[in-house]
């Protein structure tokens, strides 16, 4: 048996709790929660499960190597203590990542040039020929990350960044994400139990990470590529026998996922993605204003999406928002409602008090995960008037 290893699953600011949960129920060992990212043991088959199957993570490193450097000589030298013939042959081609917290190195460039200078040199003193640096396809991807004079060295083991599902081609203006939207959807506590609706689906993400996440369909079963298959250890048949143990592990789903979006391009868009990702059977998608919609579902309803809020869309904020608000009094009772939005002035004009209300950053932009509880009946009056937030 194969001995486990620590990897680093990255994430975004805010998922770090729901990552570490979703690698416990996967079985991984010695999970512990970071910024941005969360550490844990696998052996190489964990690897390959991890990442099918994590919804929220960008990214699963590997280290290899750490040392301290003050300065580029050390930085080099350090480099240089790796036996790189290991992991790539001089024929073949590398791409450095580098992360860089410290006052030694100002640029992450420049420690990327210096860390390429220290493998290619290893490989032409022992071989006479040097692996060559390719941006786009490597066989190899290098993580660099110093932080202060702490240098760690990783490879990342994903390749292209996770959210790259393989299933979307078509996007929208201002299409969220797919681990930021499967994240949202894990901390709105959507489990597949009730029905769900996206009043605002634009390209349809929310709706097929709702539909991956309610049969238990693994997040990246449609990608094409993980950077491991290119690595000297690649295990085919155990990578095929991951899949298939996956695979077996989807369960059906009893209720309905919906998607509104007022824009025909849009529709349209959602369902070549819902195509892509073959979840056609678990979605229906219309052309429909939310503002002229009324809660079709007899029980419970799980609503979340991710309205316009920048200036890329022409839309009047403080109208929109007071919409959004009166629309979900109206017309949803009996209905979770969650929204991210970067916007936070606009909340205000919502007028409603959200029960619920998380920080996390859409792209470089901050922005708030707000929860709004519309009761059947006499209850929802107690959320219908409130002072600005």
């Amino acid at each position: 048996m194969e001995d486990n290893f620590k990897m680093v699953a990255k994430t975004f600011f805010g998922f770090e709790e729901i990552l570490a949960k979703e690698l416990q129920m996967l079985g991984a060992q010695d999970v512990e929660q970071g910024v941005r990212m969360v550490s844990f043991k696998g052996d190489k088959g964990f690897m390959y499960k991890a990442n099918l199957s994590l919804r929220t993570a960008l990214k699963i490193l590997k280290p290899i190597y750490f040392f301290k450097a003050n300065n580029e000589q050390a930085l080099y030298k350090g480099v240089s203590g790796v036996n790189w013939s290991r992991y790539i042959n001089a024929n073949q081609t590398f791409v450095i990542d580098a992360t860089v917290h410290s006052d030694n190195f100002n640029h992450s460039e420049f420690v990327s040039q210096k860390c390429k200078d220290a493998i290619v040199d290893q490989f032409r003193e022992r071989t006479g020929q040097r692996p060559s640096v390719d941006k786009a396809h490597p066989d190899l991807r290098i993580n660099i990350h110093i932080d202060r004079d702490q240098v760690s060295v990783a490879l990342d083991t994903s390749g292209n960044s996770l959210h790259q599902r393989g299933y979307r081609t078509a996007t929208n203006i201002a299409p969220i994400n797919e681990v930021l939207a499967a994240g949202v959807l894990l901390l709105s506590g959507w489990d597949g139990q009730t029905d769900f609706l996206d009043p605002m689906c634009g390209s349809g993400t929310f709706l097929a990470e709702a539909a991956m996440i309610a049969c238990n369909i693994p997040a990246n079963i449609n990608r094409k590529e993980f950077a491991f298959e290119k690595w000297k250890d690649w295990d085919n048949d155990l990578f095929d026998n991951i899949v298939d143990s996956l695979l077996k592990r989807v369960r059906e789903f009893h209720h309905t996922i919906k998607g509104y979006d007022k824009a025909p391009s849009a529709v349209q868009k959602a369902k070549d993605n819902i195509k892509n990702a073959n979840l056609e059977e678990y979605i229906t998608i219309e052309e429909k204003n939310f503002f002229d919609t009324e809660k079709t579902t007899e029980g419970k309803l799980h609503m979340v999406f991710n309205p316009p809020y920048d200036e890329r869309l022409d839309i009047h904020m403080e109208e929109f928002y007071k919409n959004i608000g009166d629309t979900l009094k109206k017309n949803y009772p009996g209905t979770n409602s969650w929204f991210i939005t970067g916007n936070l002035d606009a909340l205000k004009f919502v007028g409603l008090r959200p029960s619920r209300k998380i920080k996390l950053f859409n792209a470089s932009i901050e922005a708030r995960l707000v929860k709004y509880e519309m009761y059947e009946g006499s209850k929802r009056t107690k959320f219908q008037v409130t002072e600005g937030e």
